[in-house]
């Protein structure tokens, strides 16, 4: 699965676009949009609005996508495609028609999980800027930049049975902006997977004593602390209620059945940054975060 998340420069809303290929050797799990090997999601997450999701759903026959380990890479479907640093598509789901040409870059790729079989979490672009416009019905968004946020890939034999994943980007003017990824997911033998990947200043700090202090899914908030290596101390608290929280039901690679993911790409986040030399720096975003919370 190959994802975007971008927040509006303007404020106005927030999107996802996902890219999802499952199952591609049984052929999918079933006929149904989300049970087609191949699908393209896309998420609006208007301000002070309830959130709206198109999936389609494509047939392998379609489908092109890069060898292993051959760059550039590239996914695509249709009008759908998503490279390294690009992505585009167009959909007519739900009596709607949408469509994107996107570009970003940024200065930091992030590896959070790499656990051979389990699967990884890998984020090509963590403080990404995107440039280029997006259509929703007679509606436009167009900028240059026109958005800030990530990209990410995930793959895996199945989905974990519970995951909190976070990430929010931090503009300050006059410096480079800010990005803060934390991941914590179940693993085999009641371990626990626990990181946090910061950026600031053109430096990257690495957490892995992730202690979460507040956990609540029905009220989508999540605090933690931890310290690094190198001295720093971090606090997040990560606000994902009100009316940006999305429920999406995501199919079981087995094909056995689906269960619910709670996603706010429009979440609230603070940050308190202590220093070794007990210097403190806060960091806010009020639209610039996305907290995803599952079992």
């Amino acid at each position: 699965m190959w994802f975007v998340r971008l927040g509006l420069a303007d404020g106005s809303g927030a999107w996802w676009f996902r890219y999802l290929l499952m199952n591609p050797g049984r052929g999918g799990c079933g006929q149904n949009p989300q049970g087609l090997p191949v699908q393209v999601w896309a998420t609006w997450f208007p301000a002070n609005d309830s959130p709206r999701s198109f999936i389609q759903g494509f047939t392998l026959p379609q489908f092109s996508i890069s060898p292993q380990g051959q760059a550039p890479f590239h996914f695509q479907i249709g009008d759908n495609e998503i490279g390294e640093d690009f992505c585009r598509g167009r959909l007519h789901a739900n009596g709607h028609n949408l469509s994107w040409d996107l570009a970003y870059r940024s200065t930091l790729r992030v590896t959070l999980s790499s656990k051979g079989w389990i699967g990884f979490s890998r984020t090509p672009h963590s403080d990404a800027e995107f440039s280029g416009l997006i259509t929703l019905d007679d509606h436009t968004f167009e900028g240059q930049p026109l958005a800030f946020g990530v990209q990410g890939h995930n793959c895996g034999y199945r989905h974990r049975n519970f995951w909190r994943w976070m990430h929010a980007y931090f503009p300050r003017p006059g410096c480079p902006a800010s990005t803060l990824e934390t991941l914590v997911y179940e693993m085999p033998f009641g371990l626990v997977f626990r990181k946090a990947v910061l950026w600031h200043e053109k430096k990257q700090y690495i957490f892995r004593n992730v202690r979460e202090t507040v956990c609540s899914r029905e009220e989508m908030r999540w605090n933690f602390e931890c310290r690094s290596g190198a001295g720093v101390a971090l606090k997040a608290a990560i606000d994902g209620s009100g009316s940006g929280v999305h429920c999406l039901s995501y199919q079981k690679t087995n094909c056995s059945g689906a269960f619910n993911v709670l996603n706010n790409s429009l979440a609230k986040a603070s940050l308190l940054l202590e220093r070794r030399d007990g210097l403190t720096e806060k960091l806010e975003t009020t639209v610039g975060a996305v907290l995803e919370m599952v079992g």
